[in-house]
């Protein structure tokens, strides 16, 4: 099945829930356990998260996934000289059911990210909520496009779920 199939048997959803809040929504073909191992193991992860169509590779993965852990993902785009760095730690940490990290980059204006893990019949319905600082972050955010993307990261995911035989 390709991918276009697969984005409109499983949509992704994003919705701005108020004025500092964005969450996104997405049915994943696979159990929690698998899912959430694609969320916190750098080597799959490095399969996966960054949209491809817009150029971004990674240059480097490294997921401490605790809490008080530290994530630092590096990424790099013909159109940069400099790599870009995506920082944070890890806030809470359960499971197969729940990740909370910060997005520290950003510095003050950076968002807090939880993404929840819920299994049922073998798929997993998966949630990412972002909290922003304030307004304006979101706001900052949304027409730098930084907030794009999540649908064809799923997409992604579902390509490496199939490729690992779990979907």
């Amino acid at each position: 099945m390709d991918a276009r199939s697969e984005t409109v048997k499983n949509p992704t959803t994003s919705e701005r829930k108020s004025d500092r809040e964005i969450v996104v929504t997405r049915t994943v073909d696979a159990p929690a356990r698998v899912v959430f191992e694609a969320w916190t193991k750098p080597e799959l992860l490095r399969r996966w998260w960054a949209p491809k169509s817009i150029g971004i590779s990674f240059v480097s993965c490294e997921a401490d996934v605790r809490v008080g852990g530290k994530y630092r993902f590096v990424f790099s785009h013909p159109a940069s000289e400099q790599p870009a760095a995506f920082f944070g730690r890890y806030l809470e940490v359960k499971p197969y059911v729940r990740l909370v990290w910060t997005n520290e980059e950003a510095g003050d204006a950076g968002q807090v990210t939880t993404v929840t893990f819920d299994e049922q019949n073998g798929k997993t319905r998966v949630v990412v909520h972002d909290l922003y600082s304030s307004k304006q972050a979101l706001d900052d955010a949304i027409a730098s496009g930084s907030t794009m993307g999540m649908d064809e990261m799923f997409v992604q995911l579902d390509a490496l779920l199939v490729a690992l035989g779990v979907s």
